[in-house]
């Protein structure tokens, strides 16, 4: 974790660690600190600098290990963070930047900026200026690359992400063992049995175990320990969980639990963004962090078509909103796609959250979320959280997205009206509704309701959806 170029994190303490001979004293030196450690009869040692500010590029120095001493040159201090998850966060800077102008243009004008990538193969910090700095994360440049020009101090990112991998991958025996969940404990507790590969609603799917699970938190993750981070970017839900009767909601409560732990704070930032991408329409589209996104469709006519277990899937990913410290990052209204060619618009959506949840900007952070409803004679009235600025439509005469239903759970398109901070719906063939549901389509272009602030409400349903006997595939 330590060489030339490196980057600590700013603000808070920062362990530096290694080997020496048993019993050996170390002295770890930066700026106007030094600190020192004796190694154990193991040989490992630690310190932890006292915060650090940002400021010019220092030389980290450690002597007393072995002959003579290591100076590691041109140290910056800044912010540090992690990106995780599949695909959407391992795919490279240098391919996507060909179908991304503002991503090209970004990693032209980086070339000198303050900006930092771990080299896990190689066990060294690239800079812009490198070549190998090209094999970066996408989306993680795009991130850092906005948080630096928004902050204007040094940022840097570890990232370890595999394409197509579910979230079990991510999660130990021990963060499952901890959990709140029974499925999930019942899954690594002694003499468990492990699932078929074949049968059933699982098909020929084999299941992780208590043994597969947690590979990639093992082989990659736990490697960064204990760096000194910021927070997480997490990019992944299309592989699901591979967990047997675990969905995304509960495993990714447990994997946050667990990498909190590991890093001894229960208040670690965790940002998530939203499964699936795009589908939307966009507040502004000539913004261009909405290009490629949706334009508003006519209303559907008839019934929706979105399966039980896909929505439970998609509000799985907007609940994990709810998991304390661990905001979602909107993407609806964004360009569509399993891979969305617009990273530079990804990572700018991800840093105005990590803006207003993680670094105490004023802006809001996400578009309107059901909090409540009422039911009103014929009429329920839905509140909202997030209301920033106000409710407002766009793009249309009227709102639209909004379905409401009587004792017969049959579903009929309703009349929406904008009332003050919440949503009166009516249907005049439904004269004492029960339920109502918002976007409940698995491409809800049709819905424009919105916060003033340019950011979409999100889906939601009233009724109760049954939760799906195996982990759902993303959608």
């Amino acid at each position: 974790m330590f060489s030339d170029h490196m980057i600590l994190q700013r603000g808070m303490p920062a362990p530096v660690w290694g080997t020496a001979a048993p019993g050996e004293t170390v002295v770890v030196s930066i700026r106007n600190q030094r600190k020192q450690a004796k190694a154990g009869t193991d040989g490992k040692w630690m310190v932890k600098l006292d915060p650090l500010k940002t400021g010019a590029p220092a030389a980290l120095k450690i002597s007393g290990v072995g002959d003579g001493a290591i100076t590691f040159t041109n140290v910056l201090v800044g912010e540090v963070w992690i990106g995780s998850g599949q695909s959407n966060m391992a795919g490279n800077t240098s391919g996507y930047r060909r179908q991304d102008e503002a991503l090209d243009a970004w990693a032209n004008d980086a070339t000198h900026m303050p900006l930092r990538f771990y080299d896990r193969h190689n066990g060294v910090w690239r800079r812009p200026s490198e070549p190998q700095f090209g094999r970066s994360s996408a989306l993680g440049f795009a991130f850092i690359y906005s948080l630096s020009k928004e902050l204007g101090v040094p940022v840097g990112m570890m990232v370890f992400a595999y394409g197509g991998r579910p979230s079990g991958e991510w999660i130990t025996p021990g963060m499952a063992a901890a959990s709140a969940d029974p499925v999930l404990r019942k899954l690594v507790e002694p003499g468990a049995e492990a699932p078929p590969p074949g049968g059933g609603q699982a098909g020929k799917r084999k299941f992780l175990t208590r043994e597969t699970m947690g590979v990639h938190y093992r082989n990659g993750i736990s490697k960064f320990r204990p760096y000194a981070i910021r927070g997480v970017l997490w990019d992944q839900g299309e592989g699901g969980t591979n967990l047997e009767g675990v969905d995304q909601f509960t495993a990714m409560s447990a994997l946050i639990a667990g990498w909190r732990k590991d890093w001894g704070n229960d208040d670690l930032p965790f940002l998530h963004m939203q499964k699936p991408s795009g589908g939307g329409c966009a507040w502004d589209p000539a913004n261009p962090v909405n290009r490629g996104a949706r334009e508003l469709t006519p209303q559907p006519t008839g019934p929706s078509r979105m399966k039980p277990d896909r929505m439970f899937y998609r509000l799985n990913h907007i609940r994990m909103g709810t998991i304390p410290n661990a905001p979602l990052v909107t993407t609806v209204d964004l360009a569509r796609g399993v891979h969305p060619p617009t990273k530079s618009a990804y990572g700018a959506r991800a840093v105005r959250v990590a803006l207003g949840t993680v670094y105490g900007r004023d802006v809001e952070t996400c578009g309107p979320v059901y909090r409540s409803h009422t039911v009103e004679g014929g009429r329920i009235r839905v509140t909202f959280d997030h209301v920033g600025k106000g409710l407002a439509f766009r793009h249309s005469e009227k709102l639209q997205g909004f379905e409401i239903a009587g004792s017969d759970g049959a579903w009929r398109w309703a009349e929406a009206t904008i009332d003050g901070a919440t949503v009166v719906v009516h249907h005049a063939d439904i004269p004492s509704p029960t339920q109502v549901r918002y976007a409940y389509w698995p491409e809800p272009s049709y819905a424009n309701l919105f916060n003033k602030d340019g950011l979409p409400a999100l889906t939601f349903t009233t009724e109760r959806l049954p939760r799906p006997t195996t982990p759902s595939r993303g959608r």
